[in-house]
């Protein structure tokens, strides 16, 4: 029997031998399994942007009804059992490596008769799957990958819900090239007569989800902006009111400065509310949820003054932009950034350059054989008008060099969920001693 660690190792290795299998392929190992999705009541999460937050808060609620709640998310920052939560806690080194087990000797077996071995995603889940079966929960929120149609999520027959966040132009060499395409794919996962809430702020995208709703007889609950509104902020939190609409207006509160959570709130929300059975979750459930919930790696304040941030593409930075506005206003900002080279960086540092008064930038390097040398980054910010630039390449160094420059500002730490991941283990490391 392999231990963790090398399970580990085998799951890092598995881009190298396999290529994307078909939902039936799927399904076939979901059968093979034993059927694991009949066991729980899952709540389907897909879309390009806050599809992370919005299955953390409708964990969250879950949790604080009493409900025994599973959470499958991607990706992880440090550690891979990041993807597998049980009641708000990280599964055990030991639950994932017995699901491990299950799902190699069913690997092992199938491919005797001629099935191909999932792909890195696929194990993933499948893995996931078995973890909460295992541990007996009712209630699974479930997210995507990078698409929806084609996820292996998507093997998933009945949820109580469909989720949709917002959608717009990521991964394009996969899920095609305008927003139209890429919500065709995310609205793939709508299924006959099931609720779909959905993010209604882009009408391209809109145009789409409803089409394909109405082709599956799915209802449909829009959530646009005007639907909710803050009604006080700090640097540390926002109040908010939703109406929308499709049930009574309620007043709710987030540990967080971020204001596109209030977005993500109003979709968990109004999943609970239109999905089946929702009718059980009180007002005081759905506060204490929504108000008790933690992300990580999203607008997630680490220490004192120090933010935060995976957005990394066109839509994600701009709604950290949107945040950073506000704070400026009483606080000097000082940026972190990192990025990796198949994103979009340059426009991302024009938008930055363009919409925030930085104190001061320091550049660094994060992602293996994707990142981007500091010397591209510096002299975009210095071409878009910054000019307190610095460039350090080892992150370690960077974020030590950025808390020292911060002073009693704000620091944000922006650009690259590898650099989150940078950050999350540099603070874990020191936390240990090591």
């Amino acid at each position: 029997m392999m231990t963790y660690q090398e399970a580990v190792d085998y799951i890092e290795e598995t881009p190298k031998f396999t290529k994307k299998n078909s939902l039936d392929h799927t399904r076939a190992f979901l059968k093979r399994l034993g059927s694991p999705e009949d066991s729980m009541k899952i709540l389907h999460v897909a879309g390009t942007n806050g599809k992370g937050s919005v299955c953390s808060f409708l964990a969250s609620i879950l949790h604080a009804a009493g409900k025994s709640t599973g959470l499958f998310t991607s990706p992880h920052l440090v550690d891979i059992n990041e993807r597998f939560v049980i009641d708000e806690k990280q599964v055990s080194d030991e639950a994932f490596l017995m699901a491990f087990q299950k799902v190699m000797d069913c690997v092992n077996e199938m491919k005797e008769e001629g099935y191909p071995h999932p792909t890195y995603f696929e194990l993933l889940f499948l893995i996931g799957m078995v973890i909460f079966r295992e541990a007996g929960v009712e209630y699974l929120v479930l997210e995507t990958g990078l698409g929806g149609r084609l996820d292996a999520t998507n093997s998933i027959a009945h949820p109580l819900v469909t989720v949709l966040t917002s959608i717009s132009l990521d991964h394009t060499e996969y899920l095609g090239h305008t927003v139209a395409a890429i919500a065709g794919e995310k609205a793939g996962i709508i299924k006959e007569g099931v609720p779909v809430v959905y993010d209604a702020s882009c009408k391209e995208a809109e145009e789409v989800i409803l089409a394909r709703a109405k082709e599956m007889h799915a209802p449909v609950y829009g959530i646009r902006p005007d639907m909710y509104k803050i009604l006080g902020a700090t640097e540390k939190s926002i109040d908010f009111s939703i109406d929308c609409g499709y049930y009574d207006g309620i007043s709710l509160s987030i540990t967080s400065v971020a204001e596109y959570q209030m977005k993500n709130a109003a979709e968990a929300v109004t999943a609970i509310r239109v999905m089946e059975g929702g009718d059980t979750f009180t007002d005081g459930i759905i506060r204490k949820g929504i108000s008790e919930m933690r992300w990580q790696g999203r607008m997630e304040t680490v220490l004192p003054g120090v933010i935060i941030d995976g957005g990394h593409n066109e839509a994600g930075v701009e709604e950290f932009v949107k945040t950073a506005k506000r704070l400026e206003k009483d606080f000097p900002v000082t940026l972190l950034f990192a990025a990796v080279g198949d994103k979009d960086y340059r426009h991302m540092i024009e938008t930055i350059c363009r919409e925030l008064r930085l104190e001061r930038v320091i550049v660094t390097e994060v992602g293996g054989y994707r990142s981007v040398n500091v010397k591209e980054p510096k002299g975009l910010f210095e071409k878009f008008g910054q000019k307190e630039i610095k460039a350090i390449p080892d992150v370690k160094e960077a974020f030590e060099e950025a808390l020292r420059e911060k002073g009693d500002g704000i620091l944000f730490c922006v650009g690259s969920l590898y650099l989150v991941g940078s950050i999350k283990k540099i603070l874990r490391d020191k936390e240990d001693g090591k």
